[in-house]
């Protein structure tokens, strides 16, 4: 089998989040439909809980995304020498922004897209469903400008510029 070329080649993506149980996970759902072939995301915390919250896979699911294979892990997995080799790391929350990563083989890009945790939003049902849904929202429209880039024809200063710009929209 012939090694994919440098145009075919996808780029694995680490969404990064204290808990990975809420906006690490929905990232993942919707990097992997979005980036269809060209991206592979995947998602880890610095302290997992352990399994993802049950209204952030309730939503994955009803965006008509698959939730086969979300779990909630440590993001040690990703630092092992048998880990898949990430090409871009973004921290979803303020906390892991500020927790010291492990070292990341390859040197990946990476970029801090901070957004409230919607686990944590107090109140009712309601309240609890809109804040995940405006997290999933906010998450959408970053990785979609993000898997619109070329990332191929931009330098690294360059693309680092703009995937910080994309946490700032």
């Amino acid at each position: 089998m012939s090694q994919p070329s440098a145009a075919e080649k996808s780029f694995n993506v680490l969404f990064l989040c204290t808990g990975n149980s809420a906006r690490s996970i929905l990232a993942e759902a919707i990097m992997n439909d979005l980036g269809a072939g060209r991206f592979h995301a995947y998602s880890a915390g610095s302290m997992p809980k352990g399994e993802p919250h049950p209204m952030a896979i309730d939503l994955i699911r009803k965006s008509g995304l698959p939730v086969a294979g979300l779990r909630s892990k440590s993001w040690d997995e990703f630092a092992a020498a048998d880990a898949p080799k990430m090409d871009f790391v973004f921290t979803v929350c303020d906390n892991a922004a500020n927790e010291v990563c492990p070292i990341w083989p390859g040197q990946p890009m990476t970029a801090h897209w901070g957004l409230p945790d919607p686990a944590a939003v107090e109140g009712d049902e309601v309240a609890q469903r809109l804040a995940f849904a405006e997290t999933f929202r906010l998450l959408s429209n970053r990785i979609r400008i993000f898997a619109s880039l070329p990332l191929r024809s931009l330098d690294e200063l360059s693309l680092q510029n703009r995937l910080n710009e994309i946490g700032r929209e």
